[in-house]
């Protein structure tokens, strides 16, 4: 059953080592972060599921121990899923982030495992995975790193598209409301031609959420580089 969520962005740059000189823009960003897995250390899970937007050749699970790197971001820098000794294949960035997350925050609430999936992946299938996940263990946690849309000015990765801030707007509302109907019905076709990448991973928590009873709490919504990054605590 799921007891805790928090759904946080994945861009490298939230790693202050990969952010450089531009490191404090995301402070903010970080904090928020910071402050939801709190909360899902504090609801004591019995297993943490870490779920990324991923390229084909990431997706799938991932083990604990399993290791990533930001060394394709300019940084000499390694990360751990977990504690134990390295295992499976490099995690993908979105993964690799979280990753990080985990070790700032100094994740010791419970053994943790990874999910990579793909932007395409339909709802249905995106539930479904969710659901068993849930099913997984008597109280599980998920950790969902993934990104709004990239559209939201003319200098963002994917330009200006005057759809994208209804589509954050409309996912910021179910993220801090904890509706996983609210996730479920955000367009995926569109989600993909705004390049947001978090789609995905939101709606495999909307799986996982289903008669949960879970409220919800949006503890971050802004754009600094034209990317809606949405931080919330669900518990």
């Amino acid at each position: 059953m799921l007891v805790a969520a928090a759904v946080c962005p994945c861009p490298p740059l939230l790693v202050p080592e990969v952010a450089g000189g531009a490191a404090h823009e995301m402070d903010d960003a970080r904090a928020a972060c910071y402050d939801a897995v709190a909360v899902l250390a504090a609801a004591r899970p019995d297993r943490l599921v870490v779920v990324g937007a991923a390229e084909p050749a990431g997706r799938g699970r991932y083990p604990q121990g399993a290791t990533g790197s930001f060394r394709p971001f300019g940084v000499d820098l390694e990360v751990r899923l977990g504690e134990g000794p390295p295992a499976g294949h490099p995690l993908p960035p979105s993964l690799a982030v979280g990753a990080w997350l985990l070790e700032r925050t100094r994740w010791s609430a419970a053994p943790v495992e990874g999910l990579g999936v793909g932007e395409p992946l339909p709802r249905e299938h995106c539930a479904r995975t969710g659901r068993e996940l849930a099913a997984s263990a008597e109280r599980v946690a998920l950790l969902a790193m993934g990104d709004g849309s990239a559209c939201r000015t003319i200098k963002a990765p994917g330009y200006f598209d005057e759809r994208a801030p209804a589509f954050d707007a409309d996912a910021a509302r179910a993220l801090g409301a904890a509706d996983p109907a609210g996730l479920l019905a955000l367009d995926e076709e569109l989600a993909y031609e705004l390049k947001a990448s978090g789609r995905a991973c939101w709606q495999v928590l909307a799986g996982a959420a289903e008669g949960a009873g879970l409220q919800g709490r949006l503890l971050y919504d802004q754009a600094p580089y034209g990317v809606g990054y949405l931080v919330s605590s669900w518990s």
